[in-house]
This record gives C-alpha cells, sequence and structure tokens, in this order.
C-alpha cells in the first residue's frame, strides 16, 4: 500500500513537472533546464531525459507554431478570396447603381436613353415650334379666308354688274330692234 502511494505521489509530481513545463515557454524551460544542470570543468552536464523532454517540448511548440501558421494562412486565403468577392461585388453593384441612376434621371426616346432635362428641353422646343406652325398656318388660312370672301364679294358685284350690264344691254338690243322693226315697218309702209 506504501508502494501505491508512493507511486501515486510520484505520478503526480512528474504530471505537476511536465504540466509546468508544458506551461513555461521554451525559453523559460531552457533557462530552468540550465539552473538544474550540473557542472562538470566549466561544462554543465544535462540528464538526457531531461534534454530530449525539452525537445519533445520544443519540437511540439513548433509543430503546434507550424499548424497555427497554416491555419492562419488558410484564413487568410479565405479572407483575401471573400475581400475579392466582395470587391468584385461592390463594383457590380456600384455599376447598377449608375445605371440605375441614369434611368432614374432618363427617359427613353426611340430607345436611346436621354437626360430628363434633355428630354424635357427637346419637348418644350418641339411643342414651341409645332404651335409657331400652328399659328404661321392659321395666320394663312385666315389670308386665305379673307382673301376667298374678299373674291366672292367681289364675284358677286362682277355678277351683279354683268347681270345689269346684259339687262342694260338687253334693253338696248330689245330698243335696237324695235327701232328697227319701225323702221322696216316705216319702209314698208
Amino acid at each position: 500500500m506504501k508502494n501505491i502511494i508512493q507511486a501515486i505521489f510520484l505520478v503526480l509530481f512528474l504530471t505537476n513537472f511536465t504540466i509546468q513545463a508544458q506551461q513555461l515557454s521554451i525559453d523559460d524551460q531552457f533557462k530552468v533546464l540550465i539552473n538544474k544542470s550540473n557542472s562538470y570543468k566549466g561544462y554543465k552536464v544535462v540528464k538526457k531525459e531531461k534534454f530530449y523532454k525539452l525537445r519533445k517540448n520544443v519540437s511540439d511548440s513548433i509543430a503546434v507554431l507550424e499548424d497555427n501558421i497554416v491555419t492562419k494562412a488558410s484564413e487568410i486565403e479565405k479572407q483575401i478570396s471573400n475581400i475579392n468577392l466582395l470587391t468584385a461585388e461592390l463594383a457590380t453593384t456600384k455599376k447598377e447603381l449608375i445605371i440605375s441612376k441614369g434611368k432614374e434621371n432618363g427617359i427613353y426616346v426611340l430607345g436611346i436613353l436621354t437626360d430628363k432635362s434633355t428630354y424635357s428641353f427637346m419637348a418644350f422646343s418641339l411643342l414651341g415650334v409645332l404651335t409657331l406652325i400652328i399659328i404661321v398656318l392659321f395666320i394663312k388660312y385666315k389670308r386665305g379666308f379673307d382673301i376667298i370672301k374678299t373674291t366672292k364679294i367681289k364675284l358677286r358685284e362682277t355678277d351683279d354688274e354683268l347681270d345689269n350690264l346684259r339687262q342694260r344691254s338687253l334693253g338696248r338690243e330689245q330698243q335696237l330692234r324695235r327701232k328697227l322693226q319701225d323702221e322696216i315697218n316705216k319702209k314698208k309702209n
């Protein structure tokens, strides 16, 4: 039983030493190894087990650090690819925003995207030109209508004069025929 208790203490002591060794930094472990080693003729004598233990701890630390480096490198690559993806999405979104703003500030005229201010200017200019054309055509129509009205009045006057002239001519002709008939009648008698 005494041996079992000693074995348990020995295991606990070694476990505690191992845990302390693993919790210490590599530099601290070297310092502990040097401090606990014996000196012989200016040299430090280190037990092989402690040296191998330190070597194992250093190898484990290096392996952990290499794993961390690989993990961090993988995370960096993922973040870089994510950044590239987000940058591409941002560029696409900016292009879409520019197109959307263009559509918002523009109007399609005959299949061509035109700025609203340009469209308004063109529309009001066209409206002004059409109004001017309508006014000019109305004035020409009015003049033509006035000319036709005056021409009709003059035509009636001319027709009336012609009718008067015919009636007078007919009256003269009738008078001349009577006179001629009277003369013929006079000669016959």
